[in-house]
């Protein structure tokens, strides 16, 4: 099972995963049922960290979007110091993505310059 998988079935027994302010995972739900989920929380914790930052950067990313109707694409990182820069990327109407860009040859402004120049045509002829 991927952490999404996980995720989605840990939701679906009544276990609510969630990241707390600090960053570590919350879960809440049955005590009963928590008790049958945890040894699949604890062996894949760094996993379901990890999508539930990706889940939370999405949701800011449509977020942006949402509040600027005239964007067409909203781009989002968070830490330029870590190896490799996670680049959350959300295009209106075709994706969200997450793109891993080892730090040495992260640019934004030449992600942003691909961005438009691959997504821009779209939305010139529309």
């Amino acid at each position: 099972m991927t952490a999404a998988e996980i995720i989605e079935s840990a939701v679906l027994d009544g276990v609510c995963l969630a990241l707390t302010a600090e960053g570590r995972l919350h879960y809440s739900g049955h005590a009963d049922v928590i008790a049958q989920w945890l040894p699949v929380i604890r062996e894949n914790k760094s996993d379901i960290v990890i999508e539930l930052h990706s889940e939370c950067r999405r949701a800011e990313l449509l977020a942006m979007l949402d509040a600027s109707p005239d964007r067409r694409y909203s781009m989002l990182v968070e830490d330029t110091s870590t190896d490799p820069v996670i680049v959350a990327v959300g295009i209106r109407g075709i994706s969200t993505f997450e793109l891993e860009i080892p730090r040495k040859y992260y640019d934004g402004l030449v992600l942003l310059e691909l961005i438009e120049k691959h997504f821009g045509e779209k939305y010139a002829n529309t």
